[in-house]
């Protein structure tokens, strides 16, 4: 036995159950508590702190529980609370006022806060234990579904209330046949009514779940697992996994335990002060019966929970109930309701609109001088919501009739500004309107913070949208509205711009510049820009383009270490020849290629240097291969399973169907890159809900997911739509593809993408599939032409002579120069490790002209022709490597080292152009350190600058002020102090 001797002299609460309401009651008494009277003790059966289980889905999009922690143990460990993790309380002595729990540990106590909650309800059906049978409620049960559905292929959801449709969305999120099996005759009978249930019903069914009404389920069937339900009708449905989400009983085995008072069915009963039987026992959640009733949403428990703190601290409140106001989005429809949303006909009379062909349905109870709202439902459009039980609750009679609360001003329009400062936004956590104007007054400036400081949308979430408004409402009348201009040059964002130019029809940065930007770019808006003109008019990206474009786009490869590139043909589907294979062999042994199998199956060759890159595509190109476009923000790649032509389990032919996806896409520039998978059954090998867009095969066609990624910040892709032909998934997916080029911003991901549009994916549902922009066709066309457009990018400079002269180490010599280390390991050769101390270095520059200005002549380095416009080659003068740039947009030109002092890399010649407040600058390709081309000082702030050199132009000649090559050479000795390390370079 653990006994714990308190030698503390607070009194003691032990709080039971670390859940949300549990969580709640112990951030209000610490924050109440400033006098220090009580010491909190803590038990959580479960093996982590509180969780947000009102959003216990969104675990199937990142299977991350640390993204759904209301709190770590850090968090406790400061409010000085003693939290006992997978510890579980299993008998309160109520004559020695002592807990006992599962681990030994004895704690004396002063009062118990009862904060178990409710376990979900499980009929006694026979077959409800067989294997394959799972509850929806903890993190852990979803472990177990994901774990067994790998295997599966349809689910059945016991249950139609709130928690079985979320049931059912975690279940298609699992990429599997869902259905709903409930046992009245309509959708969450308790909500409501059968016209609005209807409504519901259609609209989850069109996203492909089925509905079946009046089943009673009689039977689990199946030998060793779930193979079926049996109905009490004798009609049976065959699944192979069953979710039960039947209601849910209290939690009340520890107060049946010590025979507190308790309910007929169940529930801890309390008074007004939340106090059971036993007047040093209380109880708070689910698992409270008060007045008869059993609250199971989270606003009542967190209500109760502030409540019981207030009077533990010496204030004096009752709970006096409340209503069961809430706003959900189920399997992405809006249904909520308020108030009193059942009447008499003699007190009560009732609004009602439904607009079939949309899904909508709105009712609305007042009363029969129709002066005052007593509630309402929503279905499928609840954006009046918090507007709606904001009158309802204010109890002031309407100015205006009351049909004008369906069909007048919507919250949409009206928006943050119409509601009064006294109205509550966030019913879960009791904040109000003019709460949330008060913290962006003392300095809030984003939802993340201003949900930390007010916990307004830290519970459903349901609010967040209407936060989000009086937010942003609010910094602009404070003027501190933030800015969302490209960059300096471009008082606009990349969305604008996308459609400046294509209405405009502008073709040239030059162009979009001169009209609606300023100063001569920088390495954030022309490659922005150079993206958008692929994506509008798929024309050849080098030419006069190729200066836009950040080095890999440049060099159509992916910059790597020592400024070499690697090359990844298309091997579309993942599907190869032994031909092409021995090719791809022949070139890596003939080039001294490092090869590797990339994770989106196809073969990289790492090593290749800039001069070296036309020819080997010119063999690659002759081979059959094309362009992989790994170098740009564009499709990747489209992985596949073996699918139905090799594997037992493959339902659909996943390779050739990520072939045809692969070929129709490539090329296609987009805001980040793409990344897609065709799974050939919903077993899921090519990890097709972890892309941008993914298909998983099943018996009637494919699951289409969206805005899945891997990376950083793993997030799993939401479902699209199901059960779809080959035909329709291209239509959605160019529609799908085109919306997010022509609206996201730079560098966005579509998980990110789709996280900050309102409306999540149901809002993008509406856009591509109910076309409700009635923008469609014009994607669809848009797409069209990228398609027929399409040419391989490497193909185009190995037959260019204009565009391949470009892909040279020095323009005004053939010969060449190593420069990297190299260092050989597993049969194969990569670079030698990046000297140690590049982050502490502090100055690094090359060794300076010779003060003896007789000692210097001008040199000619090249014609003006050799050199790009806008842009910069390397020039080789003894043993030194210097850059050229040509600033035609200035009429300037400027020559430097082409050593970038960062990474000590000969590379500068290959960045971009820009200036900043004026001031010339180049962006190095590597880590886009900047460098003044006047002064050669560092403009991103680290301690490094660059040599620069005196040039002029002398008719078609480039001349440069330069010492003799010797004195300006860097022999072994110098590289040594001023690099730290030999390598190939000092033995040239």
């Amino acid at each position: 036995m653990i006994s714990s001797m308190n030698t503390d002299e607070r009194r003691t609460i032990v709080v039971i159950g670390n859940g949300m309401v549990g969580h709640r009651f112990c951030e209000k008494l610490t924050e109440m508590d400033t006098d220090r009277q009580y010491r909190i003790v803590t038990f959580c059966e479960e093996p982590r702190a509180a969780y947000d289980r009102v959003q216990l889905s969104k675990y199937f999009s990142k299977r991350d529980a640390q993204e759904l922690m209301l709190a770590d143990p850090d968090w406790y460990a400061e409010q000085d609370i003693t939290l006992y993790l997978g510890d579980k309380v299993v008998s309160i002595d109520r004559a020695r006022r002592v807990v006992q729990s599962a681990q030994g540990r004895e704690i004396p106590y002063h009062a118990v806060v009862l904060a178990t909650g409710s376990s979900p309800f499980v009929p006694p059906t026979p077959g409800i234990d067989k294997p394959g049978v799972f509850v929806y409620r903890t993190i852990e049960d979803l472990d177990r579904m994901i774990a067994h559905s790998a295997g599966a292929k349809r689910a059945a959801v016991i249950g139609g209330g709130l928690l079985g449709l979320e049931a059912a969305k975690a279940v298609m999120d699992l990429g599997l046949e869902s259905h709903v099996v409930e046992f009245a005759p309509r959708l969450m009978p308790r909500q409501l009514d059968d016209r609005g249930s209807i409504i519901l019903k259609d609209k989850i069914e069109s996203l492909g779940v089925t509905v079946h009404l009046n089943k009673s389920t009689k039977q689990v069937l199946g030998e060793t697992s779930v193979e079926g339900l049996l109905f009490a009708d004798d009609t049976r449905l065959d699944v192979d996994m069953v979710v039960v989400s039947a209601g849910i009983r209290p939690r009340d085995e520890l107060a049946r335990a010590c025979e507190l008072d308790l309910g007929p069915r169940g529930g801890v009963m309390v008074n007004d002060r939340l106090q059971a039987s036993d007047p040093y026992i209380y109880a708070i959640g689910e698992v409270a019966l008060h007045r008869g009733m059993i609250y199971g949403l989270v606003a009542p428990g967190y209500e109760m929970a502030e409540i019981l703190a207030t009077n533990f601290t010496g204030g004096d409140r009752d709970f006096q109930g409340v209503d069961l106001s809430t706003k959900l989005k189920l399997l992405g429809v809006d249904v909520a309701s308020f108030g009193t949303f059942e009447g008499d006909a003699d007190v009560a009379k009732s609004i009602t609109f439904e607009d079939p062909i949309s899904g909508v349905y709105k009712k609305l109870y007042v009363t029969s001088d129709g002066k005052h709202l007593l509630g309402g439902m929503l279905v499928g459009d609840a954006s009046d919501y918090t507007r709606l039980l904001s009158i309802c609750r204010s109890g002031k009679p309407l100015a205006f009739p009351a049909s004008k609360l369906l069909v007048g001003k919507s919250a949409a329009d009206a928006g943050a500004a119409d509601l009064g400062d006294d109205c509550q936004i966030c019913s879960c956590n009791n904040v109000s309107k003019g709460e949330l104007c008060q913290a962006v007054q003392s300095g809030v400036t984003t939802i993340g913070e201003l949900k930390k400081c007010t916990k307004a949308g830290s519970g459903c979430g349901g609010c967040v949208p209407l936060v989000t408004d009086i937010l942003n409402a609010e910094l602009r009348k404070a003027g501190r509205v933030v800015d969302q201009s490209l960059c300096e040059h471009f008082k606009h964002t990349r969305q604008e711009l996308f459609q400046i130019i294509k209405v405009k029809e502008i073709r040239t940065f030059a162009a979009l510049i001169a009209g609606h930007g300023q100063g001569a770019g920088c390495e954030i808006c022309k490659p922005a820009v150079a993206s958008i003109l692929a994506s509008l008019w798929n024309e050849n990206i080098l030419g006069e383009r190729a200066t836009l474009q950040d080095t890999n786009d440049r060099f159509l490869g992916n910059i790597q270490r020592g400024g070499t590139y690697s090359i990844v043909p298309r091997v579309a589907g993942g599907e190869i020849t032994p031909e092409k294979l021995i090719v791809l062999g022949q070139i890596a042994k003939q080039y001294g290629l490092y090869t590797k199998i990339t994770g989106g199956q196809r073969i990289d060759l790492f090593g290749a240097r800039v001069q070296q890159l036309p020819e080997i595509w010119d063999q690659l190109i002759a081979a059959g291969f094309e362009s992989g476009h790994a170098y740009g923000k564009s499709l990747r790649t489209v992985k596949s399973c073996v699918g139905s032509t090799w594997c037992r389990y493959g339902v659909k032919d996943s390779v050739g169907f990520a072939i045809q996806i692969e070929n129709r896409y490539k090329g296609l520039r987009s805001p980040h890159k793409l990344k897609s998978a065709v799974s050939g059954c919903t077993r899921e090998c090519a990890e097709a809900q972890s892309k941008d867009f993914g298909l998983i095969a099943t018996e009637k066609g494919y699951n289409l997911y969206v805005c899945g990624n891997g990376g950083t910040k793993p997030r799993h892709a939401d479902l699209l739509a199901g059960d779809l032909d080959e035909e329709t998934c291209i239509k959605y997916i160019d529609r799908f593809l085109m919306f997010y080029v022509t609206t996201a911003d730079r560098l966005t991901r579509t998980a990110v993408w789709l996280d900050k549009m309102e409306g999540g994916i149901n809002a993008l549902r509406e856009i591509i599939i109910e076309d409700k922009l009635g923008i469609a066709e014009h994607l669809e066309e848009m797409m069209q032409n990228v398609v027929d457009t399409y040419r391989c990018e490497w193909a185009e400079v190995v037959k260019d002579p204009a565009k391949r002269r470009f892909f040279t180490q020095f323009v005004n010599t053939d010969e060449t120069e190593p420069d990297i280390e190299i260092v050989y390991e597993r049969e194969q050769s990569h670079p030698a490790p990046w000297p140690t101390d590049d982050v502490v270095l502090t100055q690094l520059t090359l060794p300076k002209p010779a003060t003896n200005g007789s000692l210097k002549t001008w040199t000619r380095v090249g014609s003006i022709n050799d050199f790009p416009a806008e842009g910069g080659s390397a020039i080789r003068y003894g043993y030194m490597q210097l850059a050229v740039f040509h600033f035609a947009s200035r009429g300037e030109w400027y020559v430097t080292q082409n050593m970038c002092p960062h990474k000590r890399e000969f590379v500068l010649s290959r960045g971009i152009l820009g200036d900043q407040q004026g001031e010339p600058k180049v962006a190095c390709p590597m880590h886009k350190k900047t460098f003044s081309l006047k002064t050669g000082g560092c403009l991103t702030g680290e301690p490094y600058s660059i040599q620069t050199f005196p040039v002029k132009i002398v008719g078609d000649d480039v001349l440069v002020l330069l010492p003799p090559p010797g004195e300006l050479a860097t022999s072994p000795a110098v590289m040594q102090r001023e690099c730290g390390s030999a390598c190939e370079m000092c033995t040239v």
